[in-house]
């Protein structure tokens, strides 16, 4: 593999790093930010139409990098099937909508070899996590807080490592994958988040402390792994945003990448000690 793919500017090797993205970046998660509170605390169908769209964009991205070419009519059907997920989910059971993402390799098995794994293993992943997303948000006041609570934990690490990373610099996290990152903002992004998750989880539940450091923690972890397997990924199909849709972030998976991980981290805690229906209060009831 080529040291400088193709669309990755030599900019990513200058040590000093440029605030230029800053006020774009800014706006943009706050616009974002402010749909999402509200969507999510409205739930129920609002939230799986929020996901639908969400998704739809970002499997169009992918559809898009692991086959090199405009996207056509099979990747439009796998669009559908993925923007459906959400819905079915929501109005005929977790299950169903898992089982309908299952249900659209069949379009893959019909596609380009070459793609097939890619396209099959991204169409799989997004559908798991939506899913993920719904069972977390569930009906209750419980999930709009755990989604919160997800939220803070992943979005602050992408902001603390954006102003760490920027202010002390340093050695590159992981300079193949991803010359832009540093240990430093690796580090300062893990505190940010821990400590913004351990805020949300003392304001909403009087379950002990420790639990909720070491769960966002571990999401804040999770959520730093994704960004990086997006950036691996990226790299192989040579290239250095998924779109720019937005300022200051790029495409969709850009900025969803360690959101993705994260819930499933969540998803995962919560599902083990209450089980799929009952996500919320698995993590926040003790």
């Amino acid at each position: 593999m080529s040291e400088n793919p193709k669309g990755i500017t030599g900019n990513e090797k200058n040590p000093k790093r440029s605030w230029a993205d800053l006020l774009p970046r800014l706006g943009s998660a706050g616009v974002l930010l402010a749909v999402t509170i509200v969507v999510v605390w409205l739930g129920g169908v609002w939230f799986a139409i929020l996901l639908s769209a969400v998704f739809a964009g970002m499997y169009r991205e992918w559809e898009m990098m692991v086959t090199a070419r405009k996207i056509g009519v099979r990747g439009y059907l796998l669009v559908g099937v993925l923007a459906l997920v959400p819905i079915v989910a929501t109005l005929g059971g977790l299950l169903a909508g898992l089982s309908l993402g299952v249900m659209g390799s069949v379009i893959v098995l019909t596609g380009h070899r070459e793609a097939m794994v890619w396209r099959m293993g991204g169409l799989l992943f997004f559908s798991l996590v939506l899913v993920a997303l719904i069972a977390i948000r569930g009906t209750g006041f419980l999930g709009f807080a755990v989604c919160f609570f997800l939220g803070a934990s992943v979005w602050m690490t992408d902001t603390g490592a954006y102003f760490a990373g920027r202010i002390f610099g340093g050695a590159k996290l992981s300079p193949v994958i991803s010359p832009g990152k540093t240990r430093s903002g690796a580090i300062g992004g893990l505190l940010v988040g821990s400590l913004s998750g351990l805020l949300v989880w003392v304001i909403v539940t009087p379950a002990p402390w420790w639990i909720g450091l070491s769960l966002a923690a571990s999401i804040s972890l999770a959520g730093q792994l994704g960004d990086l397997s997006e950036s691996a990924v990226k790299r192989w199909f040579r290239i250095k945003d998924t779109s720019d849709l937005i300022p200051g972030h790029g495409g969709i998976m850009d900025r969803l990448d360690s959101l993705t991980f994260g819930a499933l981290v969540l998803l995962a805690f919560g599902a083990l000690r209450m089980g799929f229906d009952q996500v919320a209060e698995g993590v926040f009831l003790w």
